[in-house]
């Protein structure tokens, strides 16, 4: 019998090997920045053209590689990082693979262009499908430039699979803040279609954050400081008034290495419990620096998760020195062992003690008795008259007028009484009825319907038995129907805000809302302006109240960055949704009769009143059989 097992083609275990690199564009360029932040650069420049399908290009001003090197990173386990299999517990760099640009190069078109400082001319390499079109000598100013072009030309299947280029584009921008944030000193610029999205000067951390997401995030950072054998930490908590419903500013960064870590995050939310809401979520920028030989970040294809070697002792210090940090600058209460001298009794009252104050009550006192006119000094019978001052002039003093006796306010009216014509001799003018507005069976109708029970369910009799309503997946469906008319029909009302609201967002943020904003202003929402940091809101839905605008938008963004729409629809069917979540009234509130009768009829007018937005029952019916059975015996 022949044997089967065969060895693959270079060019076809690189596009295997590039299913676990090569994910989506946003795969590309964590790649290239991590290799560009390896060779040294100081600055470093990302060029994106449709969300990366078309074009990633990363320009760095590194120390750039020879022409041996530039031949020899395209070879598959071909890298600089390490020599022995030791060396993968004392990393330093990013890459170590050496897979990365072979995986690209197997299912894209490469340009690199790279140049040495010493060399006076660079190298110009072409690469389509893993294979070599051509190299020549070229005049190149130092360090590497990398052109990724039609991604995924020879996989038809893979740039199918893609999202839109909003979404592919999220996703870049979200590596290239981890990548950012990792390295305050290196500066860094995004530029999407010809348009400058980042400018990212060389800074310290704090400035790095807030130059990325915003320069109200100043306000909410809390520095975190702590040194130990095991770990060093560094970094910035946010306060918790302005914990957010998502996860989108939360990062761990381990020896400038982005990861993502539950165990970690358990323990940032331990130092923060009884300071949060339930459901919110604190950002962190947290930066841990830990000797190589003691994690292992050789378990996960994409390098986000590491092995600690000792994470119960790396949780205990890490949630105590954010709770210290939440109580040095007055965020949380602590307990404060030093003793305020200002406090301490004063030296010359030590040694005596305290006086009790005396009280004298006159006991013949009647406030119902008859005042005793005051004995005038000066003998005068005038209703004012002038006392001599101890300064030779005069001051003036008035009589206190006599206040009347109380008793004298019910004098005359036993005479008053005995003039009143007794009850019993009024006659009131007769009114015959004649019949009913309404008849028996209108009258029994009039009666309510409907009941609410436990402030969640409301209960109304039908012929069949019993009608029992979830108020607010009711109450959801009723108004996930009519924004999502609002929207496709753009006739919504709204009201206009005497004093515009301005809320502040980063800019993946913003661009979030710019592009869904048509679809806001067919709600009812107005847009007066709209900034590199913040938004105006002039105009709200008739519906929703100033106070729920932020919160309403937050999850909006929340719900948008989570279920990640790509198309145009089915963000149409997101924003209804979230805010049919957001708007639709509470377990717990109390509605009455009418508001239950117009729940009842607003909900049997919708299109689908058996199920809520999210599919689930909106009321359930008991019969009368049903009934009967629990109650036979």
């Amino acid at each position: 019998m022949s044997s089967i097992i065969q060895l693959l083609p270079d060019h076809v275990a690189n596009q295997i090997a590039a299913g676990e690199v090569v994910q989506r564009p946003a795969s590309i360029v964590k790649e290239l920045l991590e290799n560009a932040v390896d060779a040294g650069a100081t600055e470093v420049k990302l060029v994106v053209k449709d969300a990366g399908k078309t074009l990633v290009q990363v320009i760095d001003n590194g120390k750039g590689m020879s022409v041996t090197d530039s031949r020899l990173c395209f070879e598959r386990h071909a890298t600089s990082k390490i020599r022995h299999a030791e060396d993968l517990f004392s990393l330093h760099t990013k890459g170590f693979r050496g897979e990365a640009l072979a995986s690209i190069a197997a299912v894209a078109h490469v340009e690199m262009k790279t140049r040495q400082e010493q060399d006076e001319l660079g190298t110009h390499i072409v690469i389509e499908g893993s294979k070599f079109v051509s190299q020549d000598v070229a005049v190149l100013p130092k360090g590497t430039s990398f052109s990724i072009k039609n991604l995924f030309f020879n996989i038809p299947a893979r740039r199918n699979f893609l999202k839109s280029d909003t979404v592919e584009f999220r996703h870049i921008v979200d590596e290239f803040e981890r990548v950012a944030l990792a390295h305050a000193n290196i500066g860094f610029m995004l530029y999407h279609n010809g348009s400058e999205m980042f400018n990212l000067p060389g800074s310290n951390q704090r400035q790095r954050i807030v130059n990325i997401f915003g320069g109200r995030t100043n306000e909410k950072l809390v520095p975190v400081s702590e040194s130990t054998e095991i770990v060093n930490i560094q970094g910035f908590v946010c306060k918790p008034e302005f914990a957010k419903k998502n996860r989108g500013e939360q990062f761990f960064f381990v020896n400038d290495r982005f990861i993502k870590s539950g165990y970690l995050h358990h323990a940032v939310m331990a130092a923060y419990e009884g300071l949060l809401k339930d459901g919110s979520q604190p950002g962190y920028f947290l930066y841990l620096d830990v000797p190589p030989n003691t994690i292992d970040i050789n378990i996960h294809p994409t390098k986000t998760e590491i092995k600690f070697d000792d994470e119960h002792a790396l949780y205990a210090i890490l949630r105590s020195s954010i709770k210290h940090s939440l109580g040095q600058f007055n965020v949380a209460p602590v307990l404060d062992f030093e003793r305020d001298a200002n406090l301490d009794t004063p030296y010359n009252y030590e040694s005596k003690e305290a006086i009790m104050p005396m009280v004298q009550v006159d006991r013949s006192y009647n406030p119902f008795a008859d005042e005793k006119p005051a004995k005038s000094s000066s003998g005068s019978s005038s209703s004012s008259s002038f006392s001599s001052s101890g300064r030779g002039g005069w001051t003036p003093s008035f009589k206190k007028e006599k206040a009347p006796v109380w008793e004298s306010l019910y004098t005359g009216l036993s005479e008053a009484a005995e003039e009143i014509t007794p009850v019993n001799e009024i006659s009131f003018e007769s009114e015959e009825v004649t019949g009913s507005l309404f008849n028996d069976t209108e009258v029994e109708q009039a009666v309510q319907k409907t009941y609410q029970i436990h402030k969640k369910y409301i209960v109304s009799p039908i012929k069949s038995g019993l009608l029992i309503i979830d108020q607010k997946r009711a109450h959801q469906r009723v108004l996930y129907e009519q924004f999502l008319t609002n929207i496709t029909v753009h006739h919504a009302a709204s009201q206009q805000l005497l004093f515009p609201l301005m809320l502040y967002y980063n800019m993946s943020e913003l661009a979030l809302i710019q592009e869904m904003r048509g679809a806001l202003e067919n709600t009812g929402f107005v847009f007066a302006e709209f900034n590199n940091d913040h938004i105006v809101v002039s105009g709200l839905p008739v519906n929703v109240a100033e106070s729920e605008v932020s919160i309403l938008l937050e999850e909006l963004l929340n719900d948008l960055q989570q279920e990640v729409p790509d198309s145009s629809f089915s963000q149409t069917d997101s924003i209804a949704k979230s805010m049919a979540r957001s708007l639709a009234i509470k377990t717990g509130v109390i509605m009455p009769e009418k508001e239950q009768e117009n729940m009842v009829n607003s909900l049997f007018a919708c299109k689908e009143p058996n199920v809520s937005p999210f599919n689930k029952p909106t009321f359930i019916t008991i019969s009368v059989e049903d009934l009967d059975k629990r109650f036979a015996i």
